[in-house]
């Protein structure tokens, strides 16, 4: 069972623009949080953007005016629109999803997943 199915990546062209997708199974019933990550070679993975369903968004000030996140909360996806790539922006990006599961008909737990990533190529 693969519980973040991720979508979206590619190479494009400084300046182009790119639609990332991730959508969470049904595992995870509530949902706190979710979020895109990226790893670029040699670098720790960092946080890009994350949301709530409510709507709060918090950005890494690298991609502000630039990335866009936002979320259908009836499909359980979260979206990170990309817009005005730069080579920097060349990364494996994860999606990440933080809520509940239920264990059994009066427990729930917390459950934190992780997509197996999509990669993003800026180059000219």
């Amino acid at each position: 069972q693969v519980d973040l199915v991720e979508s979206g990546g590619g190479a494009v062209q400084p300046g182009d623009s790119l639609t990332l997708s991730c959508a969470a199974s049904a595992r995870i019933f509530v949902i706190y949080n979710m979020a895109w990550y990226r790893q670029a070679p040699g670098k720790q993975r960092e946080l890009v953007a994350a949301i709530t369903p409510a709507g709060f968004t918090n950005l890494a000030d690298s991609v502000k005016g630039r990335f866009t996140i936002s979320t259908d909360n009836a499909k359980n996806t979260v979206y990170l629109q990309m817009n005005s790539l730069k080579p920097e922006d060349t990364a494996i990006y994860y999606c990440n999803a933080e809520g509940l599961e239920a264990v059994d008909t009066n427990t729930n737990r917390y459950l934190e997943l992780w997509g197996q990533g999509t990669l993003v190529t800026v180059s000219s």
